[in-house]
């Protein structure tokens, strides 16, 4: 999954792109209001965190116009600010959650685990397909009982697979969630990416594969399904 992190201090932004990607997920970095909003128009993000002093407003008011025009992706507000009067504002403007400066990181990288599966996006109880378990919340992963190892890309790969299990996902949309808009890709970064998790789970003797869908895309489907 992909997240927008909207912050104009470079050394944070570093440091929760790093635990984010630990945390399997991919992350853009907009450092003002209207390049938050001109991403968000654009890109496909599955949550936002958005820091409420910008250079060039509140952050809070890019929260008011995302949901003006109907958009609930989920929103997670960053401030120094932390009376109730201001928790209550944010909240009232469209954020999902409110986490005061300063903060764990490891804290806001839970917080956004915890927002997305609230949200839906993500399953809150754990996915089977053929003798694979995938724990969302733990985020561990087992081939017939025992703990399979995958690197974080892709860790992140099969955890957007088995929640589509036997349904086709797109490669773009796949791609989109998997890479960061600055990361440079070469042609066949998703084959890759692909090619090495098939392997890896192939080792382990899972009983379901991921599908090549030509020319659209690829599915986790249990063997002979």
């Amino acid at each position: 999954m992909r997240l927008l992190i909207v912050e104009d201090h470079n050394e944070l932004v570093a440091l929760l792109r790093r635990l984010l990607a630990e945390a399997g997920f991919a992350s853009d970095h907009a450092g003002t209001a209207e390049d938050a909003l001109l991403m968000l128009e654009l890109g496909s993000y599955a949550g936002v965190v958005l820091d409420v002093g910008l250079p060039d407003g509140d952050g809070r008011e890019v929260a008011r116009q995302l949901r003006a025009r109907g958009d609930t992706i989920p929103v997670i507000l960053l401030t120094a600010r932390g009376s109730v009067e201001d928790r209550v504002a944010g909240l009232a403007a469209g954020g999902d959650d409110y986490l005061v400066k300063p903060f764990a990181p490891e804290e806001l990288v839970a917080r956004v685990q915890a927002l997305l599966r609230r949200s839906g996006l993500v399953a809150d109880r754990p996915i089977a397909c053929g003798n694979l378990r995938f724990d969302p919340a733990t985020r561990e992963v087992r081939v017939a009982g025992r703990p399979a190892v995958l690197f974080a890309r892709e860790l992140a790969l099969f955890e957007l697979l088995i929640q589509r299990r036997e349904r086709v996902v797109a490669k773009a949309q796949i791609e989109a969630q998997l890479f960061g808009m600055e990361e440079t890709l070469g042609s066949n970064a998703l084959e890759v990416c692909v090619h090495r998790l098939r392997r890896r789970l192939a080792e382990a003797g899972a009983s379901a594969q991921i599908v090549t869908v030509r020319g659209v895309g690829y599915m986790l489907a249990e063997t002979g399904a």
